[in-house]
């Protein structure tokens, strides 16, 4: 049996099982060998079949846009930014990666038009691992649906679930350590309710593990442990643009909305809520603004510093320039994360959107 029929066998296996304490053991075991599997299958260079595409990446943050075809992403692409997509009322317009910029904020926000992906993407079909691919590596992925069509969005979740990519959640907070000897040793500071130390030890038996230190400080599921143990999993937030809804009413808005809460509705033919929808992917990048004030001189208000949300003037100063790091003194801050204005601060102190930042370095 090769080992795409094994996995296709354990898959199904999995869909007749229903979930309970009495299945959680051997459930647990078979998502750990149907996960031990896949990382054979790609490591034996199974996939789409062609070059991948190749993207060259620039501006603050990249955005990907994920949907099926003639959901409307080459037209919301050319919406958003300055690129000129190819725009066609018929499917697989799109057949490469087609870039934009989107400015906002005073962010420079690179933008992928993706070509739609298909049932069965993540396993190569219709070029989906490439196209994947590329979402994987950006900061932010822009699910595009079809207002007559919401039900893809499961499929769509389904294959980037599949291709590594957990969208909206943080990392498993797990530790796991390979020994030579001694078995496995299991400490938790949390109170486990879907694994016990049994299923922990199954699990790593499925990828040879058999001696090792497990810190859990978080009460993982089987699929959240999985994924702490291969650690080739992305976490990415995701925004769900629901397309075309000018085409319906408000009550058919209204029921889509309680299947998929926290989607942003738009129009990318009429341009409706564009401006919402930049204010969304902005906020879901959790980027923030810094202005520079040099010594003596006012601060350049019209061109900001793009950074993480949550970036130490340390961040700052190795995005400018190592010799900032190197020879920095103190720093000097006006807006929200100061007490007071001009207050002196240290490498490690984090800043806030728009405050306005003095770097004294030594002479």
């Amino acid at each position: 049996m090769s080992v795409e029929e094994k996995i296709q066998e354990i898959e199904d296996e999995l869909k007749r099982t229903s979930y309970n304490k009495a299945t959680q053991h051997h459930i647990g075991i078979q998502k750990a060998k149907l996960a031990a599997l896949k990382e054979k299958a790609e490591s034996g260079g199974g996939g789409g079949g062609g070059g991948g595409y190749s993207v060259k990446k620039s501006g603050d943050s990249t955005v990907a846009f994920v949907g099926l075809p003639s959901v409307g992403k080459s037209t919301l692409l050319n919406q958003l930014t300055n690129a000129n997509s190819k725009v066609a009322a018929y499917s697989f317009t799109t057949l490469t990666v087609i870039p934009g910029t989107m400015n906002y904020n005073g962010a420079n926000i690179q933008i992928f038009d993706l070509p739609g992906i298909i049932t069965g993407a993540a396993g190569g079909k219709g070029r989906g691992r490439e196209v994947l691919a590329v979402a994987r590596s950006a900061d932010l992925i822009l699910i595009v649906l079809d207002v007559f069509s919401v039900d893809s969005y499961e499929l769509i979740l389904k294959e980037l679930y599949n291709i590594g990519v957990r969208p909206n959640v943080s990392p498993p907070d797990v530790v796991i350590k390979k020994a030579s000897k001694g078995g496995v040793s299991i400490s938790s500071t949390v109170k486990l309710t879907h694994l016990d130390h049994k299923d922990i030890q199954g699990i790593l038996g499925q990828f040879g593990v058999h001696n090792a230190s497990v810190l859990l400080r978080q009460n993982v599921t089987a699929d959240e442990f999985i994924d702490a143990f291969v650690q080739n999993r992305v976490y990415i937030p995701v925004v769900v643009a629901l397309n075309k809804v000018d085409l319906v009413t408000p009550e058919y808005l209204a029921e889509i909305k309680k299947k998929i809460p926290h989607v942003v509705p738009i129009s990318a033919n009429a341009g409706l809520n564009m401006e919402g929808l930049r204010e969304a992917i902005f906020k879901s990048l959790r980027l923030m603004r810094i202005y520079l004030r040099p010594q003596g001189k006012s601060a350049d208000m019209g061109t900001p510093m793009v950074v993480r949300s949550g970036a130490t003037v340390e961040a700052v100063c190795t995005g400018l320039h190592r010799e900032f790091r190197r020879k920095f003194r103190y720093a000097q801050v006006w807006g929200k994360s100061a007490k007071f204005g001009g207050q002196k601060l240290g490498l490690d102190h984090k800043l806030m959107d728009s405050d306005i930042l003095t770097i004294v370095v030594k002479r």
